[in-house]
C-alpha cells in the first residue's frame, strides 16, 4: 500500500521504431499536468516516463537501418528525452527497458509467476502482428488484418503461457470492486464486455528473435514484450525491493495514462500478472483518444503527422500545452486544427486572461502608484468574486483527481469571465474621478482574483503562470497560499505590468 500524501503517475512508455509525436507529446502532457497539481497540492509524487525498447519491431525498424538493436535504441531514446526537454515536463524519472535495474525486475515478476504456478511451458499457433506486438485469435483477423488494421503472420514456436483463462472472474471482481480503476466509463465498459467474452492463456514468450529479456532458466526463449514493458512500473520504484523506501511510498501506482489503443493490455493482462504474482495492481488506468489532423487520420503515408517541435515554435510552448489540454475532453478524441488552435489563443488566452491581467495591472500601474492597493470596505459583489476564487480549489481539486484537465480549465476559465464582468460593471477608470477609494477596493479584488487563477494556472501553463505571479510579486506559489493566508499585502511595490498572452497575427504570403 503506497504511503498517505503520496501520487505515482506514468505514461505508457514509447515504443522506440520512431520518432515522437503530437500523440507522445499529449499523453505526457496529460500526465504532467496533473503531477504539477498534485506537487502544488502538497502531494509527494513520481511522474514516470520512458521507453519501451524490446520486441520484433524494434529489432526489424534497426536491421532496416543496418543498425544493432541497442544502437538503434539509444538513438531512438534519445528522441523521446529531447522531447521531454523541449516540453518542459516534470517527470521524476525516465526508464528504458534496456537498463539492468528493468531486466532484474521483470526476471523477478517472471520467477514468481513460475513458483505461483502460473507459467508453463506450450507451444503457439496462431496470428501475430509485428506492429501492434500482439497475438490475436482467428475471429479478430479481417481480410488478413488485426483490428488495428496491423497485418498478420501465423506464428508457430514453443512458447510459455500465462494461465490468463483462471483469471476471468477475478478480474471482474477486481472493477467491480473498484469502480473507478478504469476511465473513462465507456472503456471500462469495453474491457469488462472482453473479459466476461471468455480469456484464452496468454503466450509470454518468443523464440524466433533474440532481442527481449532472457527468460529465467530458459536462455532459448525471450519474454513476451508486452510482459518486460509493462513491469516498468514497479522496476522504475525499486522492485523487487518492496522494502525499499520508493516501493513502499508509490506502489501500487494511482494512475497508468495510456492511449486507448493499449488498454486492453493494461487493464486485463497487468492486473492479472500483479494478483497472480501476489502485488497489488494499480488503482487506475485511464484511456485517452487519438488525435486527427484537420479532420484526418493521421499517418506517415499521408504526410500530415503533427510536429511538436513545430507547434511550439508556431504557437508557443504555453499555448500549446492549453490548446492540447482544453479542447478536447480527457478521454475523447480530438482534432488538431490550426483554425481551433489561433481560437484558443485569440479568444481564451488574449481576450480573456490576458486582457484581464493586463487591464488591471496597467491601471494599478497607472493610478496606484506601482503598488497593491489600500482596499476600502468589501461589498457583496467584491465578497462573490474573492469567494469565488477562493473556493475554485475545491472544484479543480476534484476534477483533476480524475485527470479531468479540461473541466479543470473550463472551471478556471468561468471565474476568468466572471472577473471581467466584475471590471466592466464595476468600472475602474471612472471611479478614479469619482471615488479613488472604491477603485482601490475594486483593483484589490481584481489583484486578488488573478494571484489565486495564476497559482492555478501553473500545472497547465507553468512559464505564463510565473510571469504574472512575478507581476504581481507573489512570492509563496503553492496551493497552501491560496484564501486569507497568502493574500496581497497593500503597499507591495509592483513591476512594471508587461502582456503575457500575445494574439497571433498570421505571417504575410512570403514572409
Amino acid at each position: 500500500m503506497s504511503a498517505p500524501g503520496a501520487f505515482y503517475i506514468t505514461t505508457p512508455i514509447y515504443y522506440v521504431n520512431d520518432s515522437p509525436h503530437i500523440g507522445h507529446a499529449y499523453t505526457t502532457l496529460a500526465c504532467d499536468a496533473v503531477a504539477r497539481f498534485m506537487r502544488l497540492d502538497g502531494q509527494r509524487v513520481h511522474f514516470l516516463t520512458g521507453t519501451d525498447e524490446h520486441g520484433q519491431k524494434v529489432d526489424k525498424a534497426a536491421e532496416a537501418r543496418g543498425m544493432d538493436p541497442q544502437s538503434f535504441t539509444d538513438e531512438v531514446s534519445q528522441r523521446f528525452r529531447d522531447l521531454v526537454a523541449a516540453m518542459g515536463f516534470s517527470n521524476d524519472d525516465f526508464i528504458r527497458t534496456t537498463e539492468e535495474r528493468h531486466k532484474r525486475s521483470v526476471q523477478e515478476l517472471w520467477r514468481r509467476l513460475v513458483d505461483a504456478g502460473e507459467i508453463y511451458l506450450g507451444s503457439y499457433a496462431g496470428w501475430y502482428a509485428v506492429r501492434d506486438e500482439a497475438f490475436y485469435a482467428e475471429s479478430e483477423i479481417r481480410d488478413g488484418k488485426a483490428p488495428s488494421g496491423a497485418p498478420v503472420e501465423w506464428v508457430e514456436e514453443p512458447s510459455y503461457f500465462f494461465r490468463l483463462s483462471a483469471w476471468q472472474d477475478r478480474l471482474l471482481d477486481w472493477y467491480d470492486a473498484n469502480p473507478d480503476c478504469i476511465l473513462p466509463e465507456s472503456r471500462r465498459n469495453e474491457v469488462i464486455s472482453f473479459v466476461r467474452g471468455g480469456l484464452q492463456d496468454l503466450s509470454v514468450s518468443r523464440t524466433t528473435f533474440k532481442w527481449g529479456v532472457p527468460v529465467p532458466g530458459d536462455d532459448d526463449h525471450v519474454m513476451y514484450v508486452w510482459l518486460d514493458a509493462l513491469t516498468n512500473y514497479m522496476s522504475a520504484v525499486g522492485f523487487p525491493d518492496e522494502q525499499s523506501e520508493l516501493f513502499r511510498t508509490f506502489w501500487p501506482a494511482d494512475v497508468h495514462v495510456v492511449g486507448k489503443d493499449i488498454l486492453r493490455f493494461h487493464a486485463v493482462y497487468w492486473p492479472a500478472f500483479l494478483m497472480a504474482a501476489g502485488i497489488e495492481p494499480p488503482r487506475r488506468i485511464h484511456a485517452h483518444g487519438w488525435w486527427t489532423n484537420e479532420g484526418q487520420k493521421i499517418s506517415k503515408s499521408l504526410g500530415n503527422v503533427i510536429d511538436p517541435y513545430e507547434l511550439i515554435d508556431r504557437y508557443g510552448l504555453d499555448q500549446m500545452r492549453y490548446f492540447l489540454l482544453r479542447e478536447v475532453p480527457f478521454g475523447n478524441d480530438g482534432d488538431f486544427s490550426h483554425a481551433a488552435m489561433v481560437r484558443r489563443m485569440n479568444s481564451d488566452l488574449a481576450n480573456d486572461y490576458g486582457n484581464l491581467c493586463q487591464r488591471v495591472l496597467s491601471m494599478i500601474g497607472k493610478n496606484c502608484g506601482g503598488a497593491v492597493p489600500q482596499p476600502g470596505e468589501l461589498t457583496a459583489d467584491d465578497r462573490e468574486l474573492l469567494g469565488t476564487a477562493e473556493n475554485l480549489i475545491d472544484t479543480v481539486r476534484a476534477q483533476m483527481e480524475r485527470q479531468a484537465s479540461h473541466q479543470a480549465l473550463e472551471s478556471i476559465w468561468r471565474v476568468i469571465a466572471d472577473a471581467n464582468r466584475y471590471v466592466d460593471s464595476m468600472a475602474p477608470w471612472a471611479l478614479r474621478k469619482t471615488d479613488p477609494e472604491r477603485m482601490a477596493t475594486v483593483l484589490y479584488a481584481l489583484a486578488e482574483t488573478i494571484r489565486h487563477l495564476a497559482i492555478l494556472t501553473q500545472p497547465f501553463m507553468p512559464g505564463s503562470s510565473e510571469k504574472i505571479l512575478d507581476l504581481l510579486n507573489v512570492e509563496r506559489r503553492d496551493f497552501t497560499a491560496l484564501g486569507e493566508s497568502g493574500r496581497l499585502a497593500p503597499g507591495t511595490t509592483l513591476p512594471k505590468p508587461a502582456g503575457v498572452f500575445p494574439r497571433y497575427v498570421e505571417p504575410e504570403a512570403g514572409a
